[in-house]
Parts: structure tokens; C-alpha cells; sequence
């Protein structure tokens, strides 16, 4: 039962291994993504920003935007 739970217990820090290196694939790919943005003359913090804004539900964004705005006009920005 030992040696089951052994093999079992590699074979799955063998898979999250085999995760991390695809992850890490996925992320030099996502980097030249940007880099290529970036030669063309794209404003990569704010590609960036539209990415996270896309992720967001649409409620969420919106009272994101709510909060910022008061922010801002407590400060006096705009």
C-alpha cells in the first residue's frame, strides 16, 4: 500500500511539474506577444490593463470605475 502511495504521490509532482513548465512556456509566449505590441507602437501597460479590465464581470468594472472616479475627485484629478 506504501509503494502505491508512493507512486501515486510522483506521479503527481511529476504532473505539476510538467504544469509549471508549460506555464512558464505560456508566459514567454504571452511576453513576445507584448514585445511584439510594443514594435509596433502599442502602449503595452495599457494593453495590459484593457487584459485585467476584460477579465473583470461587467458589476465588477463597473463599480471599480465608481470608486476610482470618487477617488479622483477627492483628489482633484479631472
Amino acid at each position: 500500500m506504501a509503494e502505491n502511495t508512493d507512486d501515486r504521490l510522483r506521479l503527481l509532482i511529476e504532473r505539476v511539474e510538467r504544469l509549471e513548465e508549460e506555464k512558464k512556456g505560456i508566459s514567454d509566449d504571452i511576453r513576445d506577444v507584448y514585445n511584439e505590441a510594443k514594435a509596433v507602437g502599442y502602449d503595452v501597460k495599457i494593453m495590459r490593463q484593457i487584459v485585467r479590465l476584460r477579465k473583470m464581470k461587467p458589476d465588477d468594472r463597473r463599480e471599480m470605475d465608481m470608486i476610482l472616479d470618487t477617488y479622483k475627485a477627492a483628489l482633484g484629478i479631472e
